[in-house]
Formats: C-alpha cells, structure tokens, sequence
C-alpha cells in the first residue's frame, strides 16, 4: 500500500472517530456526511476499527443525579513493595468491579495511572457513606499494597465523555 493511501485512511480513520466521539448515537447517515463519506463506508471503516479494538464499545453520558447517584474518585498510592500476582489477578478479574455491584456502586472507569497515585476510579454510589464501605472493601482486598487512598465527589462536569454538559450553567451556583 502507497504510502499516501495509508496515510489517508489514517485520515480518513481520525475524521470517523471524532464524529462517533460527537455522538455514537447519531444514525449512520448523518454520521457519514458529515464525515463525507458514503453510507457503505462508514460502516465498513467502523466494523474494521472495532474488529481492531480501537472502538472498545458505545455508552450513553448518564446524568446520575437525576436517578439518586453521586459521581467519586477514588485515587491509590500503592506502598513500594512488588504487588504479588494474585493481586493482579483480582484487578485484572472483575471481583472489584463485582464486590462494588453487591453494594449497589457502579464503576465507570479504572485506570493505572503515572504520577502521585497509581490508580484511579470512577464510580457512582447514593452518597459518601456508600463510597467509604467500597474505599474500605478495596483495602480489604488489597491490604499490603495501598499506602494512601483519597476520595473525592464530583460535583459537576462541564464535559464528560467528550460531550459537553447542557446544564454547565449551573457552575455558577458552586462558584
């Protein structure tokens, strides 16, 4: 392949991209002019960049304080000590991710991250209280590799998953 042609469905692949980052919802049509392809090859390119992994899958941007939730953070500084296999193992099989559900908390994202912390989680859940019992599950779960852990609650996104809050106005009441 030249390298101009890779190079334009490189292009080609970042413009599809930002349109589906816009919104996924939008029907394939729309999608494909704005992007100004045809019908046909949007949805080839975007069968081929998620059989490649590049689109893991599609979500809705949930206002949760309509439905009783409150967004956290939580953030871990692991101690220095090398974290043993099984401990990975629990990471890497859902049981945080399942343990958190029983207690009727959802996580959103969980990332290995470089810096002061080492990972971080976001996570919806009624209130504070429910948000310390899943801190201290994690603890329990991990009891010789966590030096610190901080919580924090979101008070309101201005954007979130790339979309821009409709109701960002209201910044001004926390101002």
């Amino acid at each position: 392949m030249a390298k101009s042609s890779k190079d334009k469905i490189e292009q080609d692949e970042k413009k599809l991209l930002t349109e589906l980052v816009k919104n996924s919802k939008e029907n394939i049509d729309t999608i494909a002019k704005h992007c100004g392809f045809s019908r046909q090859k949007t949805w080839r390119m975007m069968k081929q960049l998620e059989a490649k992994k590049v689109i893991w899958g599609y979500t809705a941007v949930l206002d949760v304080e309509k439905i009783g939730q409150t967004y956290f953070i939580l953030m871990l500084k692991r101690t220095t000590r090398q974290v043993e296999e099984k401990e990975v193992d629990i990471i890497v099989s859902r049981k945080t991710e399942n343990l958190a559900a029983e207690l009727g908390i959802t996580i959103e994202s969980s990332s290995f991250v470089h810096g002061e912390y080492d990972w971080i989680m976001t996570f919806t859940a009624e209130d504070i209280i429910q948000a310390k019992k899943f801190s201290d599950i994690v603890i329990n779960l991990y009891p010789n590799s966590i030096e610190k852990i901080t919580i924090m609650q979101t008070l309101m996104f201005i954007r979130k998953n790339h979309v821009l809050n409709p109701e960002r106005k209201k910044l001004k009441d926390f101002m």
